[in-house]
């Protein structure tokens, strides 16, 4: 059993540590045949890396994608996968290790660092090791793959609260999400947000964030019920980001609150003669088979452990000790979940569609 791989057919593997050299990912069971190019992969890396507002760490990474195998070229920009291992490796170009150097025996409350100790005897203080959110950017390059596999699905993420400060779902707009440093579909928000992330940010403390998925023309009928259900391995996928804590599909909690006549989504014949949803609290899913309707996952992230604030801990010798992490870290790590979110979500429904294939021999 691998605890750094997941997916079944689209099975992706990642390796690498914070501080390290570098950090990549190793896609296998790609399917041949696919056609893309490095600068298709970087626009999503680009969402992700840290350093492009004050409101992220000010780390300053490339996270240049570097295609090392499983493709051939057709020309000077176009690589086709040939159905091998697909290897990818993004370089680490701006540690400072030394910023870690006092809390080498010291454990931050909040953070994996009590947890990695105590399984491994051992544990990476630079950055968290694989306990860092810097881990995920090799996810992103998988998810960057993963949409090619499942023709016309659309994944798309947004933030949707941070704090105690959620947007205006009535100004729900995609086409402003790329346009403000939070990824928030409402542009009235933004300045709130920027105003309350200012004060988190000089008060050197951080705060927590909910993220919304949101997968277009899902095909109806991928997933299994019981032990292979789609949204069980959204959830599975989205929950093992860094720092996430909880994850729901649909209207997710909600549905505890309402009636069973409100939480039904409702079937008529539409226009075209096809079933179609006259709303959808589930989500897309039904008993772990999506029904052809967009695939709606939310999940919250914690607020950033490593903050300039003291917390009472202990350390290694069993010391009882006051922490405080210096260094560059997010006020609102959840920012930069956003793509990760959706390359998850991506790699999810990939693997589903290929077993889909696999099990009902429909290659449509």
């Amino acid at each position: 059993m691998s605890h750094n791989s997941f997916g079944h057919l689209f099975r992706v593997t990642t390796w690498g540590e914070s501080h390290g050299p570098a950090l990549g990912c190793v896609v296998d069971g790609c399917p041949p045949g696919l056609r893309f190019t490095e600068a298709s992969l970087q626009h999503w890396m680009d969402k992700r890396k840290p350093g492009q507002s004050r409101f992220v760490t000010q780390r300053r990474e490339e996270d240049r994608v570097k295609v090392l195998s499983g493709v051939m070229r057709e020309d000077d920009d176009t690589l086709v996968t040939t159905g091998t291992p697909v290897s990818m490796l993004i370089e680490n170009t701006d540690q400072r290790s030394k910023d870690y150097s006092d809390i080498a025996k010291r454990y931050r409350p909040g953070h994996a660092d009590f947890t990695y100790d105590v399984k491994y005897g051992v544990r990476d203080y630079r950055g968290g090791g694989r306990s860092s959110a810097r881990e995920t950017a090799a996810r992103v390059a998988a998810g960057g793959l993963a949409r090619l596999v499942i023709p016309g699905v659309t994944v798309r993420a947004a933030l949707v609260q941070i704090g105690e400060h959620r947007i205006n779902r009535d100004n729900w707009d995609w086409s402003v999400v790329d346009t403000n440093p939070f990824f928030a579909p409402d542009p009235d928000i933004v300045p709130v947000w920027e105003e309350y992330l200012d004060k988190i940010r000089k008060a050197g403390s951080s705060v927590g964030a909910v993220i919304e998925v949101v997968a277009e023309n899902v095909p109806a009928g991928l997933g299994a019920p019981i032990y292979a259900k789609l949204d069980q391995d959204i959830a599975a996928n989205l929950m093992s980001i860094n720092a996430v804590k909880g994850v729901e599909i649909g209207n997710g909690f909600e549905a505890a609150r309402i009636s069973g006549e409100e939480n039904a989504d409702e079937m008529r014949i539409g226009e075209d003669g096809q079933p179609a949803f006259l709303s959808n609290h589930a989500g897309g899913i039904l008993g772990g088979i999506s029904t052809g309707q967009p695939v709606v996952a939310r999940f919250a992230v914690k607020p950033t452990s490593s903050i300039l604030n003291e917390r009472r801990s202990i350390d290694a010798d069993g010391n009882e000790v006051d922490v405080k992490t210096k260094g560059r870290h997010d006020p609102c790590v959840g920012i930069r979940a956003v793509p990760i979110g959706e390359a998850m979500v991506a790699c999810a429904i990939a693997d589903h569609y290929l077993r889909d294939r696999g099990q009902t021999g429909r290659l449509d």
